[in-house]
């Protein structure tokens, strides 16, 4: 079925959109994750849920491909996780610090002596917490469709000055990471892509997350793995439209892995286990950074801040073309948030925000 008449069918079939009233906890979350595609605001959504390890929500709503009905499965539907890729690159990182191929506060040239100096120096440190002085995204460049290595893409932003003198400032950006994923492939000898499934991936048996890759390459592994991959879409105001084609693989490290839930959620109860890295370096990772005396709520990969209701947590919000995902992990209370949608920010985070609070 064309995308705009199943956003016309969802929109005017009210009996869809559940009931809240007298619903609690996970049933009310349930039911208001199932009005998200009700109602026609995403087109599909993967969630997985845990408190102490145990799953307490999960499930797909939706579908992974509208025109198909191909409904969205949590443990087998892969989307792209946009910027949760950083939090897995901060682990890759906290180990090459463990096992001493890197200095966390040395200088970038030291491992990639060929980028163009700058005014100023800047640290992996730097790089990994955005206050390097980077400069972000211009134009288009978000939504580059080139196949293009790690080391071929920063060609596109090597000769441009920093915008401001390294920990003098904070500016979020995927080109951070792509330096820092430069730097971390000098430093291992082997490619980042190989480093980060032999120490993460592997280890945590995250055998559904890969980096992005060519399209066929992609389908072909899928197949093999028995998986699907979620068809990714754009919002506009009559529904959903086909999102435009990107190539991810140059800046997998800042926005370019694909998961499920299922795999997001387990890397979020290895981080509540501390699992393969040591605790001192793991609270490095997870401290704010601060600039001028101020937090940025930004540590080395992920967002370290609290929700509405003050409870702290680490973890990331993730916007790319064709998704948008939610990856939280609340130490104190022992909760794991994992949610992937299938569309390029649908804003739909306050309504997030407010099914989160439920579980805490």
């Amino acid at each position: 079925m064309n995308p705009f008449f199943t956003y016309l069918r969802n929109l005017f079939v009210s009996d869809r959109v559940k009931s809240l009233e007298g619903l609690k906890g996970v049933k009310r979350a349930g039911a208001m994750f199932h009005n998200l595609t009700a109602a026609a605001k995403i087109p599909g959504m993967a969630v997985t849920i845990l408190k102490e390890g145990k799953v307490v929500l999960e499930k797909g709503y939706g579908h992974a491909d509208l025109e198909k009905k191909i409904p969205v499965n949590p443990q087998n539907t892969v989307f792209r996780i946009a910027s949760i890729s950083k939090c897995i690159t901060g682990i890759a990182l906290a180990k090459m610090v463990e096992e001493g191929l890197l200095d966390l506060d040395a200088s970038f040239y030291e491992y990639v002596p060929y980028f163009p100096k700058k005014e100023h120096d800047f640290t992996l440190r730097q790089l990994a917490s955005h206050t390097a002085g980077i400069r972000a995204y211009r134009g288009k460049e978000f939504a580059l469709n080139r196949p293009f290595s790690i080391k071929d893409s920063i060609e596109v932003f090597k000769n441009d000055p920093l915008v401001f003198e390294p920990g003098k400032g904070y500016l979020y950006n995927s080109f951070d990471f792509v330096l820092l994923s430069l730097a971390m492939q000098e430093a291992a000898g082997i490619p980042f892509e190989d480093y980060v499934k032999e120490k993460v991936l592997d280890p945590l048996r995250l055998d559904n997350t890969f980096p992005a890759c060519q399209v066929e390459r992609s389908r072909d592994l899928y197949k093999k793995c028995g998986l699907l991959e979620s068809q990714f879409y754009t919002k506009t105001a009559t529904g959903f439209k086909k999102a435009g084609q990107v190539n991810n693989h140059y800046k997998m490290a800042g926005g370019g892995y694909l998961s499920t839930s299922n795999d997001i959620a387990k890397l979020g109860n290895a981080i509540l286990n501390q699992e393969l890295v040591k605790t001192e370096i793991l609270e490095e990772v997870f401290t704010s950074q601060k600039v001028n005396g101020e937090p940025t709520y930004y540590g080395l990969g992920f967002q370290v801040s609290q929700d509405a209701m003050g409870k702290k947590f680490v973890g990331h919000v993730g916007n790319s073309i064709g998704a948008y995902s939610n990856f939280f992990v609340y130490p104190d209370e022992k909760l794991v948030i994992s949610i992937l949608i299938n569309c390029t920010d649908p804003k739909v985070q306050k309504e997030l925000d407010s099914i989160n609070i439920l579980f805490n």
